[in-house]
């Protein structure tokens, strides 16, 4: 209660600074995995805004992050740099060490609409989606001051996400395939990753960091930018493991968009990355779900299991045909049961 306590004076104190009026109500609002907390703050009337949302830091769980790759940067200046070039991020109304005022973008994001809209209008919705990658991509680095630009989706993020793959996921295998077969093709992945234009990237460009607000589509959860081959947005938002999409529509989003890409990569070579980035990608994802149940009882995400699974299943099957060193991996994958809860 003290540390709640706390928290609500900290905001209250920084909308009194920030924007010369008082608090008339603090609701919290659910959360993702990670240690950050949101609340939806009422702020007395009359004057704008009505309501903005407290972003608060806390001490994250070492446990979602590599050992010795340092915490993400803080959300300024990246918010501010993203906005002054056009992109759709929210309105920062104040901020201050481990505490940020933002635009209260309303509770509809890409993942809501997409479980209740009609299947056209959701489709409008992610290539709309789409076309904020190459506009993304495009941006000029900044000559300094930007932590995000001196990130990289680099060999320590693949193995430890090949680590928590083996923790987590192999465990649940019917094979004899062991963590070796793990770590060789997440090696190669990564080695591929290196080799590949390196782009500014949200790094968790999935429907639900895609906020719908006065016909906007308006990006949240900026602080994980990094540089990243050309296709990583793109495997968050159409391989999304909370969203299922037709897989004729994930083709043919592909193909608009891959050639208004800047590097506008060869398509075998984009298909290529492209599938070997889900497999990551979403193996982390399925890790992710089951450490949060099985750690920290949080069982929200194990509706999504059987579709990562499936997801990977079909990626490993595409990277096998490829490339060898991909076999023992999809044998892993296939012998995986289809319950969210194991065997």
């Amino acid at each position: 209660m003290a540390r709640d306590d706390d928290t609500q004076a900290r905001i209250r104190a920084l909308v009194r600074a920030s924007l010369e009026r008082e608090v008339t109500g603090i609701e919290p609002v659910e959360a993702g995995l990670g240690s950050r907390r949101f609340f939806r703050v009422a702020i007395e009337q009359p004057g704008e805004p009505a309501f903005v949302i407290a972003r608060v830091e806390h001490d994250e769980d070492p446990a979602l992050r590599p050992p010795g790759v340092p915490p993400e940067p803080p959300l300024e200046p990246i918010r501010a740099w993203l906005s002054s070039h056009g992109l759709p991020v929210p309105v920062c109304h104040g901020s201050e060490p481990g505490l940020v005022l933002l635009e209260d973008l309303g509770d509809t994001s890409l993942e809501s609409a997409a479980h209740s809209l009609a299947i056209g209008d959701v489709h409008a919705l992610y290539l709309r989606a789409c076309d904020l990658v190459p506009k993304l991509q495009s941006l000029p680095s900044p000559a300094s001051g930007v932590a995000n630009f001196g990130r990289r989706l680099d060999d320590a993020l693949f193995r430890y996400k090949a680590e928590i793959f083996v923790e987590w996921v192999l465990p649940l295998a019917d094979t004899n395939a062991g963590a070796e077969a793990v770590t060789d093709a997440f090696e190669r992945i990564a080695e591929e990753a290196q080799d590949a234009p390196q782009r500014l990237s949200h790094r968790d460009y999935k429907a639900a960091n895609l906020h719908m607000h006065n016909d906007r589509l308006v990006m949240i959860d900026l602080q994980g930018a990094l540089l990243a081959p050309p296709e990583y947005d793109l495997v968050c938002l159409l391989r999304d493991s909370q969203v299922g999409l037709d897989e004729d529509f994930v083709r043919q989003a592909l193909a608009a968009v891959r050639p208004r890409l800047p590097d506008a990569p060869a398509a075998d070579e984009f298909t290529r990355r492209f599938t070997l980035l889900t497999l990551t990608r979403n193996g982390k994802d399925l890790s992710r779900y089951l450490y949060a149940a099985k750690i920290r009882d949080d069982t929200r995400y194990l509706a999504h299991v059987p579709r990562a699974i499936q997801t990977l299943r079909v990626a490993a099957a595409e990277a096998a045909a490829w490339d060898p060193v991909f076999s023992r991996l999809a044998d892993i994958i296939s012998s995986l049961p289809d319950s969210p809860c194991g065997p």
